[in-house]
């Protein structure tokens, strides 16, 4: 079967968008990768629920937001790829409970922080540092200012490899810090989720959303391809301090720095490699334990093959 005859096959009866060899580079923050051999932009998630049952059980399945928090290597990506962000945009109050908001994974987070306020709900507001989808924060558990996603979710719905739908529980999981990690053996997604919140000022989460954002831009190399925070802080610790006092800011392999203004991120300075962004994470990492005693854990995630 060539890949005319696959394409035909997998997007029988569908309404999204099904490409072959999508290079990845378009879709994440570092703008680098190979690309994946297949890729569906489906339209809602109805569209989506149809796609999923099309894929051969064998094949891998990847789901990607905004890509703000993944490394894809420079030969690309065995499988399939769902971009979220193009069908799971839906944002809403609660019908039922005006303090609940109920957000789909594609939504951005920052995005999220700011219809709380709008809609005087208190306790997103750190959201709108977090780079990414919904669904990228509930599945690492992203967090900053001292707040974690899952301290505000009620609820989720994932989506199984066999195309149905479930409500899950927060006791159906482990969670701790950038750790989510189901508790059932079926292969899951995250679809959409049920933020509570409780009601307060929204002039003051407003307030607080510019507050953060002028922290990020001080203090975070934004003018760069970046992926966000590249290691998890130690306990007690933080990574960017470790990594700044091994004196590895400034440390550059090919197109990729470890920022000068931000230890604990690697930007993009001259049409980076994945390899060359590989490499120093391994250099970082391993610089590190050798001086310091302390193994840094990687927050960013890193698939596909090596070219």
């Amino acid at each position: 079967m060539n890949m005319a005859d696959l394409e035909q096959i997998l997007t029988q009866g569908l309404s999204g968008d099904f490409r072959l060899r999508e290079p990845m580079r378009s879709h994440t923050s570092w703008r680098t990768g190979g690309a994946a051999d297949r890729g569906y932009f489906a339209k809602d998630l109805a569209d989506l629920t149809r796609f999923i049952r099309t894929i051969p059980r064998d094949e891998p399945v990847y789901f990607v937001g905004l890509g703000s928090n993944l490394l894809v290597r420079d030969g690309g990506l065995r499988g399939t790829v769902i971009f979220t962000h193009w069908a799971l945009r839906e944002l809403a109050l609660d019908a039922q409970d005006p303090t609940v908001i109920r957000v789909q994974a594609g939504v951005a987070s920052p995005k999220l922080a700011r219809f709380a306020a709008t809609h005087d709900l208190e306790g997103a507001e750190f959201l709108a540092g977090v780079p990414g989808t919904f669904g990228g924060a509930l599945a690492m558990n992203a967090g900053c200012y001292g707040s974690e996603t899952w301290e505000v979710v009620e609820k989720v719905m994932t989506l199984g490899r066999d195309g149905e739908l479930r409500m899950r529980g927060k006791e159906e999981f482990d969670i701790a810090y950038r750790h989510v990690q189901p508790r059932f053996e079926s292969e899951e997604w995250f679809v959409a989720a049920w933020v509570r919140l409780p009601r307060g000022d929204g002039l003051r989460s407003r307030a607080r959303i510019k507050e953060f954002l002028q922290r990020r831009i001080a203090t975070q190399p934004l003018e760069l391809p970046n992926a966000g925070s590249v290691f998890r802080n130690p306990p007690g610790d933080y990574a960017a301090r470790l990594i700044e006092a091994c004196g590895l800011k400034g440390l550059r392999v090919g197109g990729a720095m470890v920022s000068t203004k931000h230890a604990n991120f690697i930007v993009n300075i001259a049409k980076a490699s994945a390899a060359d962004i590989e490499t120093i994470i391994d250099t970082v990492r391993e610089t590190v334990r050798q001086r310091t005693g302390v193994e840094l854990e990687r927050e960013v995630r890193i698939i596909g093959e090596r070219a």
